[in-house]
């Protein structure tokens, strides 16, 4: 590459390293009869010819690196392109991944919150369940209290057929106000 920059400096050496050649040689003209015009005419011609041969080939030569460079220079913003689509892919990817990470995480907080109000609305349940269930032994037991004191006691002489009627009939009440499930216990 550096002698096709060096090309031009080439040639006016060798043309200038002629000059002399052709000074003597004219000189000696005029002496000599041997170099005529016409050889130097002939000798200029090739010279000039040499030296426009010389600069087409340096056009061709810089053409070609000229060439070479822009190929260069498309292959480069090609492999950047590249490079960019590659790295704009990936970063779609990663982000796609957090979506959908934050997403299962999101899920999973949802369901662990709702498996958390399940388990505390049963919790209510079984507590309000065990409530009702006291309240109906206390309101049984105090049926069975009352039906026992009117039993124990013959004041105005009820037989005892009657008071176990009365203590049914109040057991009765108790089951079907509180429900049959608070005497399954």
């Amino acid at each position: 590459m550096k002698l096709l920059h060096r090309a031009p400096h080439i040639a006016a050496l060798a043309l200038i390293g002629l000059l002399p050649v052709c000074t003597y040689a004219a000189d000696a003209g005029t002496g000599n009869p041997a170099v005529s015009g016409e050889d130097l005419t002939a000798a200029s011609e090739r010279i000039r010819q040499t030296g426009a041969q010389m600069r087409e080939d340096l056009k061709k030569a810089r053409a070609r690196l000229e060439a070479q460079k822009a190929q260069q220079e498309a292959e480069r913003k090609r492999q950047e392109e590249l490079a960019r689509q590659q790295a704009l892919k990936e970063k779609q990817q990663r982000e796609a991944q957090q979506a959908a990470q934050e997403r299962a995480r999101r899920e999973a907080a949802a369901r662990a919150e709702q498996a958390e109000r399940q388990r505390q609305e049963a919790l209510r349940a079984k507590q309000q369940e065990a409530a009702n269930q006291a309240a109906a032994k206390a309101k049984a037991a105090e049926a069975l209290k009352a039906a026992r004191e009117s039993v124990g006691v013959r004041a105005f002489g009820d037989d005892r057929q009657a008071a176990k009627a009365r203590a049914a009939e109040a057991l009765k009440k108790a089951r079907e106000s509180t429900g049959v499930k608070a005497f399954g216990d």
